[in-house]
């Protein structure tokens, strides 16, 4: 990984939109729905916070969660697709 993120930041691997309907119906590139799930694949190491203290991250690496559709950037490197977003518009994990 090439990126390493800053502060209170998180790096997401995007899961992939669905290509079929549970009916079976195939959708194209053009009609699929930004994926909202999605793969912790790099953490920053904390905020710091009005007293001076580091405020430790409560997502890690490896963690499912649920991102909102639009807001976070999008970066491409080697050719993936990767969100970096703060913790706090990380809207849930997975368990």
């Amino acid at each position: 990984m090439k990126l390493k993120p800053l502060r209170d930041r998180v790096i997401v691997e995007p899961s992939e939109g669905e290509e079929k309907t549970k009916s079976g119906i195939v959708i194209p590139d053009s009609a699929k729905e930004e994926p909202q799930e999605g793969k912790v694949i790099a953490v920053g190491p904390g905020a710091v916070g009005k007293d001076g203290k580091k405020v430790p991250m409560e997502v890690k690496v490896g963690d499912k969660v649920i991102v909102p559709k639009y807001g976070a950037s999008r970066v491409k490197v080697d050719g993936k697709e990767y969100l970096i977003m703060r913790e706090e518009e990380v809207l849930a994990v997975i368990a």
